[in-house]
């Protein structure tokens, strides 16, 4: 839908100037002439419309013909020598006034390339055109009263009274654009008897979409006479490109004529603008305005202005800073003492937000706020938790700014509206690509009044135009809710500062973690090779213990009395302990190192040939198995998840003590806690290309194991399904919740609930983990257990 504005009691469709051409294309002004070269031969392919008034030769006398016929061999060698092996690429270049055509009239000459085509713009200067400047002088003095400037304003200011004193208009303007591209005058420079704009906004539709562009391509506009037509070129396709001519770069194209007449509105006859840049983007403008009549600026002047402008570009963004000196000393304080604080805590985050005080004060918000991991970290005021999280997966969805503000979050994100009166603007420093994890900062919505230039527009076919008001500086006085006040240069950078050093202290957790873990690796190799020679070198001497102790017992049992046997058939039977412990230890040793066959299971098969190998002591118990529904397929290796479910079954007969025993096996949709299968883990995941960083990667928050951490609003990968074996058995004490997956660790005497030595969770807490899943413990004391697990 194109916006709408209500502008004195109208509906204001503001996109028309939007659907004006960047440019009259193959249009230029009636004071100059044009002329496209063909290189290198110098012969002219098209010219405009009125070489004849201008040069004394028709177009058709010009066209084909070499460019000495106009400016005489001698000029066209000058400029073969000097100027055409320059880079003319899309910036015009100042050349020597020259004589040209049959009667010699002098003209100030203009050059450059535009898709390999040379462009040559001629322009006769008036009779009552000012004197030429000498450049240095007039520049040099500008330049330094402009340094004397303190604020902002008054640099700006400076600016507009030199450029005035420099060109002679009767206006000139320094605009600055908003965020939603409107524009406010903050500085006038004006003649007599004018009225002063000063501190008005006027709409984007002023200067639309396409002129901005073509303003930064090229940043000077000239328009001499607003009341004369526009010249066309002849011929109007241009033989070499097969297209209307591109004059994107010209200075004397002709303006759209929406822009025109929008000046004509405003009682203009010339202007001339030049656009002010600051970091590579359009800033603002500076706008000459003339209302006497025609008005021709010379080249040396044009020039000056055009250093002044760039000089006001270079020296913003240090005016700005000098300007917020104390506040942006501030937060360069405060940022140290935050990354000190990040980089020395355990947890980066706590460290951010262990002095809420400093963070708050750190930049100037109504709340800040830290969303990761699913959770919300709130400090001061700002949207509740649910609506903080539906913000930042918008953010990851449709912003593509590594730190993105703006002081009208609900124009961009409507849900805001419903949370104004904390969040009318927003700063946000993303800290993934992948998940919605940022750094918050919110600023409520303040009552502001702007003054508006009253605007009427109306439709003449498809051209867009403007109805002359009552009176020139009329306003609409609008009263402006929802918009919080705009963030500064220095807040941004800020909170781009801020992201470099989270991102930098998660590079280096990741690096370390990175060691650790491969540490562990090693170490866990080595443990188990130690293991697996250590019980398969214990075996022999056992076998020999045993056998000897059993031919004692066979050879001696007539001279042994009766504590002397019962000794040895101790020592038989410790021995055969002792075996199983052994066979335990080399078995779990070759769960680690063995290769796992990974390929589709179909876990329902594995349950069904499970219960039938243990189907005696099914029915010797007589328990009752529960399968609420089918279980799905994964993939895993079929031996080890064969043995995952033997242990948990048979685990679950074994240590049940109710006259009715059920075990249930069955499985759940992927919760968000298991969603990672690192439950109660810390891990780092790949961050992705962030900004200039490059490939950063970060840690997640280690959610508490027994208190679930919530799902993002739309996680990005569905989470894998949580697998289960219940019973109605004796249960397991919290506190022993980690301590039953320890190799030989019971909790009961050896003999209880049927023996054992106390290997079975830990082997299959280790499958587990070869299948990158987790496994934990939900249980009460004489109700039962539930032991859950993923495989991915």
């Amino acid at each position: 839908m194109p916006k709408a504005r209500y502008i004195s009691g109208h509906r204001v469709d503001s996109t028309i100037c939007d659907r004006e051409p960047n440019h009259a294309s193959g249009l230029i002004q009636p004071h100059a002439a044009t002329i496209v070269i063909k290189e290198p031969e110098l012969t002219m392919l098209q010219v405009s419309a009125n070489t004849g008034s201008h040069f004394g030769f028709a177009p058709e006398e010009l066209l084909n013909q070499p460019l000495a016929l106009l400016l005489g061999e001698t000029e066209v060698e000058r400029m073969r020598d000097q100027f055409l092996s320059n880079n003319l690429e899309a910036t015009p270049h100042y050349l020597p006034a020259a004589r040209v055509g049959k009667d010699g009239k002098v003209f100030e000459l203009l050059l450059h390339r535009n898709q390999g085509l040379l462009i040559l713009e001629c322009e006769r200067s008036p009779d009552d055109a000012i004197t030429q400047l000498k450049l240095y002088p007039v520049v040099n003095s500008a330049i330094a009263q402009m340094q004397r400037a303190g604020s902002v304003r008054e640099f700006c200011q400076t600016a507009a009274d030199e450029m005035r004193r420099l060109t002679g208009f009767d206006r000139v303007m320094v605009y600055k654009f908003n965020e939603d591209d409107s524009g406010d005058v903050v500085a006038e420079s004006l003649g007599p008897d004018r009225e002063p704009y000063l501190g008005l906004r006027s709409p984007a539709s002023d200067i639309p979409r396409q002129a901005r562009a073509l303003d930064l391509k090229n940043r000077l506009c000239v328009e001499v006479d607003l009341y004369e037509a526009p010249v066309p070129m002849v011929p109007p396709v241009n033989p070499g490109a097969g297209a209307p001519l591109d004059l994107s770069y010209a200075v004397t194209r002709s303006l759209p004529p929406a822009h025109i007449k929008r000046l004509s509105h405003l009682g203009a006859t010339a202007s001339m603008s030049i656009s002010i840049t600051k970091n590579d983007r359009l800033w603002g403008m500076i706008a000459c305005r003339h209302y006497t009549g025609p008005k021709y600026t010379p080249h040396n002047a044009r020039m000056a202005c055009e250093y002044l402008a760039h000089f006001l570009s270079l020296q913003m963004a240090l005016k700005e800073n000098a300007e917020n000196h104390e506040y942006i000393a501030r937060i360069n304080e405060g940022h140290h003492r935050l990354a000190e604080r990040m980089t020395s805590a355990g947890d980066w985050r706590e460290g951010l937000l262990k002095n809420e005080k400093t963070l708050r004060a750190w930049i100037e918000a109504g709340g800040v706020a830290l969303c990761s991991g699913g959770q919300v970290r709130l400090l001061g005021q700002g949207p509740s938790e649910d609506r903080t999280l539906r913000l930042a997966e918008w953010l990851r969805q449709n912003v593509d700014e590594d730190v993105f503000a703006t002081n009208h979050l609900a124009a961009r994100y409507p849900e805001a509206a419903e949370f104004q009166d904390v969040a009318g603007g927003l700063l946000a420093a993303r800290l993934s690509r992948r998940r919605p994890e940022y750094a918050l900062w919110f600023r409520p919505a303040i009552q502001q009044v702007i003054n508006w230039q009253v605007i009427n527009w109306q439709k003449e076919g498809e051209r867009a135009t403007r109805r002359k008001s009552s009176s020139l500086g009329a306003l609409w006085r609008e009263t402006v809710e929802g918009r919080a006040a705009p963030w500064k240069e220095c807040e941004v950078e800020a909170a781009r500062m801020l992201r470099r050093s989270i991102l930098e202290i998660i590079a280096r957790k990741a690096e370390e973690i990175a060691g650790l873990n491969a540490e562990l690796e090693r170490s866990n190799i080595e443990l188990d090779s130690f293991a697996y020679i250590a019980s398969h070198d214990l075996k022999e001497p056992l076998r020999g213990i045993h056998q000897y102790s059993n031919f004692l017992m066979e050879d001696y049992a007539d001279k042994l009395d009766e504590e002397g046997l019962g000794r040895l058939q101790t020592m038989v039977r410790l021995t055969r302990q002792m075996e199983t412990l052994v066979d335990s230890l080399l078995y779990y040793s070759r769960v680690g190192r063995a290769h796992l066959a990974i390929r589709e299971v179909d876990l329902d098969e594995v349950v069904n040939k499970t219960l039938e190998m243990i189907a005696p002591r099914l029915q010797e118990s007589g328990v009752e198995i529960r399968r609420p529904r089918r279980l799905p397929a994964v993939r895993a290796d079929h031996a080890r998840v064969g043995e995952i479910f033997h242990n948990l079954i048979v685990n679950a007969i074994k240590y049940n003590d109710k006259p009715s025993k059920w075990v249930e096996i069955g499985w759940e949709e992927g919760r968000g806690d298991g969603a990672t299968g690192r439950r109660g883990n810390e891990a780092t995941e790949e961050l992705g290309n962030v900004g200039t960083e490059g490939q950063e990667d970060r840690e997640k928050f280690a959610p508490s194991p027994r208190r679930p951490v919530a799902p993002s609003p739309r996680p990005l990968v569905p989470p894998p399904p949580v697998f289960y074996v219940r019973d109605n058995g004796i249960g397991i004490p919290e506190r022993h919740y980690e301590t039953i997956f320890g190799i030989f660790k019971r909790l009961h005497k050896r003999d209880e609930f049927g023996g054992g030595v106390g290997a079975g969770l830990t082997i299959v807490k280790k499958i587990v983990e070869r299948h990158n899943g987790r496994i934990w413990i939900e249980s009460r004391v004489g109700e039962g257990t539930t032991i859950y697990f993923t495989l991915s």
